[in-house]
């Protein structure tokens, strides 16, 4: 899932949206590998990620790895729900592992609502257009494209290890990177992981405006706020209401402004920005920094959408359900509540806050499961932040590289707490309009995807590789 947002101040233009000339080799078979994951249906409702992992353990297993390198995974409650796991042994065993993480399975698609079959990889008016061209399976292509060259070429110094799970886009799904954290973290235990949550933002013009690196997230926590009455006839309405009560609830929960936070990451993509956006907003930002509790530049910094995400946590009623007959007043009433949690933030002890918000003992608050665990703030490492610099000035001379919290959320929210901090790679270029991302029309510019693959490729090389 991802969600990238860079502030137009940061503007810079190298090379337009135009025809593209790769620089890794094996371009026709990555085609065809990127091919067969997007014609391969992957949805919780019509598709199956078991299906896709096995097609890519025959191409490993082509590729020269062994039984004993490549894991496939399932459950018996989910036989569809399986990913893969595979390691490339390095040449040096004092350096630890890395992990490449990514995910098969994704958002429904209604065939009749699109201009084209979501399910075969169309090319045209340079696009790729499919569901999953770019979220995630151009990254996860990329990935086990990656893993299969390297395995003909000299090992890397590190160990790499590969992990495409399903479930990342389902809320009730089984998911299989919470899985394999749980069951299996010797699979995936590495000194780092990169993921989806990076990459890039072209302009109107599809000339690229800047790159970003996601360095932490929120939490995602659902809560039912709910309200009890023993109802009655509506001839004989009372002023005691569980409608009006959960009404009164949803408003005060949309309403409320949780306090302006910072991690390591956001302070310095706000000082970043604080130095180039123009009046009123940059000196703004400035003033945030040294004062968290100033409300004026709270209000000027937060009239941008995102912006206002980045600094807080957010809750905002998202689903209602009241009543029983349009005769009787409700005898029940309750909304769900969608909160992203800042990095750090306990579950009960927001629930408590929005007690308090909310302030009236007739409506209930509860968490609603699933409960992710709490996120954890991942480091601003040089030694991780500092290649991907210098491998995106090669790639993209002249475009900045910001590192910011995403408002959205990953897989990396079940990685982080068995130690492994996770990185959203930069590299892989999203239009202004979002690409039709779990929409309509799902696209990737080609371009974008290969000149992505020839980005990430280098990143790794680097990484796996470190001095």
């Amino acid at each position: 899932m991802r969600a990238l947002f860079l502030a137009a101040a940061l503007l810079a233009s190298t090379a337009a949206h135009a025809q593209y000339a790769s620089k890794q080799p094996g371009e026709p078979q990555f085609r065809a590998l990127f091919k067969e994951m997007v014609e391969t249906d992957t949805s919780l409702t019509t598709g199956s990620c078991t299906a896709l992992a096995g097609k890519l353990a025959l191409r490993f297993k082509a590729a020269g790895y062994t039984d004993a390198d490549i894991t496939q995974f399932s459950v018996p409650e989910f036989p569809k729900d399986g990913g893969i796991v595979v390691h490339l042994k390095g040449s040096d065993a004092k350096v630890k592992p890395m992990l490449l993480l990514g995910h098969l399975d994704v958002v429904a698609a209604k065939p009749e609502d699109w201009t084209r079959s979501p399910f075969t990889l169309i090319e045209a008016d340079g696009y790729f257009y499919g569901r999953g061209t770019f979220d995630d399976k151009a990254q996860a292509s990329i990935w086990a494209d990656l893993m299969i060259r390297m395995k003909a070429a000299k090992p890397p110094k590190r160990t790499i290890k590969l992990a495409l799970t399903c479930g990342e886009e389902t809320t009730y799904a089984f998911n299989g990177a919470d899985w394999l954290a749980k069951n299996r973290p010797d699979l995936i235990m590495a000194e780092f992981a990169l993921n989806e949550g990076g990459g890039g933002r072209n302009g109107p013009d599809g000339k690229p405006q800047g790159l970003a690196v996601q360095v932490g997230e929120k939490t995602v926590q659902n809560f039912w706020i709910e309200a009890i009455n023993p109802g009655g006839h509506s001839s004989v309405p009372r002023p005691d209401n569980a409608i009006t009560d959960l009404a009164a609830a949803a408003v005060a929960v949309n309403r409320h402004e949780f306090p302006v936070q910072f991690t390591d990451t956001t302070r310095a993509y706000f000082t970043t920005l604080s130095k180039v956006m123009p009046d009123p907003v940059g000196p703004a930002m400035a003033r945030l920094l040294a004062n968290p509790a100033d409300a004026e530049a709270n209000r000027i910094v937060s009239l941008d959408p995102t912006n206002h995400s980045i600094l807080r946590t957010t809750c905002v009623t998202t689903l209602l359900e009241a009543g029983h007959a349009e005769n009787a007043l409700a005898q029940r009433a309750r909304a769900n509540v969608n909160c992203r949690m800042f990095p750090g933030t306990d579950p009960n002890a927001l629930k408590a806050d929005l007690e308090t918000v909310i302030a009236n003992t007739k409506v209930s608050v509860s968490l609603k499961p699933p409960i992710r665990p709490v996120a954890k703030p991942t480091p601003l490492n040089p030694a991780i932040i500092g290649p991907m610099q210098a491998v995106a000035q090669q790639h993209f001379p002249g475009v900045p590289l910001l590192a910011m919290m995403s408002t959205g959320a990953t897989d990396a929210i079940y990685i982080t707490p068995i130690g492994i901090p996770v990185y959203g790679a930069p590299g892989t270029m999203i239009d202004a309009d979002g690409n039709g991302i779990h929409g309509l029309n799902e696209r990737i510019s080609v371009r974008s995807l290969l000149q992505g693959r020839d980005y990430l490729s280098d990143l790794v090389a680097v990484l796996a590789n470190p001095k």
